[in-house]
């Protein structure tokens, strides 16, 4: 009779551990496969930082969908873990959807982002910086650690948990391998770090002064300026 039960119990222990492993090598692989075809698209583009301009529409989806899949999916695997566990089956919609909503953001970006000067950027750093301290993004950023069965609501919250860190990379140079590999440590750390105010606050002092050292000697920064 124990040999009877235990059987279905390690089945599905078995199938679980299957589901996880199996999600988290696709997740990565593409996470990493991203990475790749992110950066040779950027090293094709002329990156003039604050000055880049963006290129067609079509051209511009197709570096903003692998840079938010390479950026974004290493601090999402958690959430597509728990997903795993409850259907594996749904893990790629799951994704999918949570890609979706990034890809939203990137034709609003198209639609908004306009060549600007160091100044704008550096308006746009500070403004990152002190949204860091706002209740409002400690909110989206707990929901991100939160079980979500859904993809475009975790994606949702994702977006207003680092909405503030991706406009600074768009502010600072958008097609800038340095600053999508800068921007990705940080949201990477705070999806995966639980909220400590020793930690969070002096970067986002940081955040802030670094902005206002944009705005006050821009000259001193010469990856703001065209590197062609």
């Amino acid at each position: 009779m124990n040999a009877r039960v235990a059987a279905p119990r390690y089945s599905r222990m078995k199938y679980r551990t299957d589901a996880t492993a199996a999600a988290l090598t696709a997740t990565l692989g593409l996470a990493a496969a991203s990475w790749v075809v992110a950066i040779r698209q950027m090293n094709g583009t002329m990156d003039m930082g604050v000055a880049t301009r963006l290129g067609s529409f079509a051209s511009f989806v197709a570096l903003w969908v692998p840079m938010m899949a390479a950026m974004m999916l290493p601090g999402a695997v958690p959430a597509v873990l728990r997903r795993a566990h409850v259907s594996v089956r749904a893990v790629p919609l799951f994704v999918g959807f949570y890609l979706a909503v990034w890809t939203l953001v990137g034709v609003a970006v198209y639609a908004l982002y306009r060549p600007h000067g160091s100044f704008a950027a550096g308006a746009v750093v500070i403004v990152a910086g002190v949204y860091e301290f706002t209740p409002l993004k400690q909110h989206f950023r707990r929901r991100c650690r939160e079980s979500i069965n859904s993809g475009f609501e975790l994606g949702f919250c994702c977006v207003g948990s680092c909405i503030g860190l991706m406009l600074m990379q768009v502010a600072l140079g958008v097609m800038s391998v340095t600053w999508m590999c800068a921007i990705a440590i940080l949201v990477l750390v705070q999806k995966l770090v639980p909220a400590k105010a020793a930690i969070d606050a002096p970067i986002a002092f940081a955040i802030v002064g670094f902005g206002m050292l944009i705005v006050i000697a821009p000259s001193s920064l010469p990856g703001l300026t065209s590197t062609m």
